[in-house]
């Protein structure tokens, strides 16, 4: 009987003796680990998840390079960018072969037209000083009311509501625009150039006053020709009778 008590005496000090010992408190649950610092931004990626932008990425991507240009600058700008992106269905809206009609580099400046050289809130657009300057270097006016998401944009040619934020958190924000923004240097049409001026009224008058002034004096001429055939025929006839009657006489 006083074994059996000496073996559970040494049970129980055996399991004191590693409840706390140092291999007792590394049996603790660790500390959850630090968070990793964020990767660069992947601005397609962001067009992708958001579905709807199919027209919009193909042309940064394989059109232009301009996904590029601006990856490496949100990468290395502290300034950041903000993007308005067309959906498909703002592409399938614009005229037939508008975008087939542009040349490689002015595409380029079509979808740099769609990027601000800095990062904007939807209420910072509201308060900002129009116009605003673009990456192509073309400006965007802005306007609503403050204190509210409701922005509308115009490019002088178009105007749409800046509706839905895809991606909003410095140092990029993505705006979801239901129409191609086309700024007028791309696509408004210039006045035909070597075109003649066209004739007044007045040049057109004086010309018909010319022509009757010469009229009467081309008549005035002829009349005085006959006029002095008709006296030079009467003084010979005269003449002539002068000198038979002399001789008669």
């Amino acid at each position: 009987m006083a074994s059996s008590h000496f073996v559970l005496l040494a049970i129980l000090s055996s399991a004191l003796l590693v409840v706390h010992s140092p291999a007792g408190t590394l049996a603790q649950t660790p500390a959850a680990p630090a968070p990793s610092p964020p990767g660069p931004l992947n601005f397609t990626g962001i067009l992708a998840k958001a579905g709807q932008y199919t027209t919009f990425i193909h042309l940064l991507t394989v059109e232009t390079q301009v996904a590029k240009q601006i990856d490496n600058q949100l990468n290395t700008s502290t300034e950041g960018l903000t993007v308005f992106a067309p959906t498909d269905n703002a592409f399938n809206n614009l005229k037939a072969g508008t975008l087939n009609s542009l040349s490689t580099e002015k595409q380029v400046q079509l979808l740099l037209f769609h990027v601000l050289p800095k990062y904007y809130s939807l209420q910072s657009l509201v308060t900002v000083s129009n116009p605003v300057r673009t990456q192509a270097n073309y400006g965007l006016n802005f306007t609503g009311l403050a204190n509210t998401n409701q922005v509308n944009v115009s490019t002088g040619l178009v105007e749409t509501l800046v509706n839905n934020a895809l991606y909003q958190q410095s140092p990029l924000a993505v705006y979801q625009v239901d129409k191609v923004l086309l700024p007028p240097e791309l696509f408004e049409a210039p006045a035909p150039a070597g075109s003649p001026p066209p004739t007044s009224t007045a040049s057109s008058g004086g010309s018909n006053s010319t022509t009757t002034a010469k009229s009467p004096t081309s008549s005035q001429n002829t009349d005085s020709g006959a006029n002095g055939l008709k006296f030079w025929y009467g003084s010979v006839v005269g003449g002539v009778a002068i000198c038979m009657g002399m001789l008669i006489s």
